[in-house]
């Protein structure tokens, strides 16, 4: 049976791969972030991230270097990978969204509609039930919003102060951009030439109430890899889940 919203989905992404890592040391001393290696995977966060995105139906992807570019462009190189890739170099620094801007400027249907990831995040969930999502919505931008455990354990207590329960690591009750993006084809056009878009143009598309924030379906696996006890959680994670 075909599917009526498949033309409409985009074929194209964005993986924002520029990040020193700062927090990840000393993984990254000699390593962009995007090519730390989750524990037992023996893949890269960027080669997880290339899969899951040729899984859903990706063929081509643009890669933004920053910090140590040429070991990540080596391994681009001499990998096999599922989608074709350019890799693009800021001469300076253009912030995250002139650097978003950069790097859509090499995008290959510029008339069509593109994902963006941030080279840090290790998830999976339906891309294309989001381009849907951001589809119906007529949205010129869309959010995956994930709701991330807090770190520490919490307390529950009745209405007269008596502690009724503990509940270890849970889900925090606010949504958070979790750096996975549907764009229409003119978002690219309202980034800055330098600068934050996260400041300027998301502002600007919510209150005109062009931007939409999609959850991320309960159960799907998520995590921002930004530490060192990231990446051995991610491992224990991975693990449990049979990934």
């Amino acid at each position: 049976m075909t599917d009526p919203n498949a033309a409409s989905r985009p074929v194209q992404a964005v993986v924002l791969a520029g990040g020193q890592g700062s927090r990840l040391r000393p993984y990254t001393d000699d390593r962009p972030k995007p090519m730390v290696e989750i524990p037992g995977t023996g893949t890269p966060i960027i080669g997880h991230q290339l899969t899951w995105l040729a899984e859903e139906g990706v063929t081509d992807v643009v890669v933004s270097c920053g910090h140590l570019a040429d070991v990540l462009q080596n391994w681009l190189d001499s990998a096999d990978l599922p989608v074709r890739v350019t890799t693009v170099v800021e001469t300076e620094p253009l912030g995250r969204g002139g650097g978003l801007k950069y790097a859509a400027a090499h995008l290959p249907h510029p008339d069509r509609p593109w994902y963006a990831t941030n080279g840090d995040i290790w998830t999976r969930f339906s891309l294309r039930d989001m381009a849907d999502f951001h589809a119906e919505r007529d949205a010129v931008a869309t959010l995956a919003l994930a709701r991330p455990r807090i770190p520490w354990g919490a307390v529950k207590t009745d209405g007269f102060g008596r502690v009724t329960d503990f509940i270890e690591a849970p889900p925090t009750t606010y949504e958070i951009n979790a750096g996975v993006y549907v764009f229409s084809p003119e978002f690219a056009g309202l980034l800055p030439e330098r600068g934050d878009h996260e400041r300027t143009t998301f502002p600007r598309l919510a209150r005109e109430r062009r931007l939409a924030g999609f959850p991320i379906p309960q159960g799907a696996y998520w995590r921002a890899i930004d530490t060192a006890k990231d990446l051995t959680e991610a491992a224990r994670e991975l693990a449990t889940l049979g990934r």
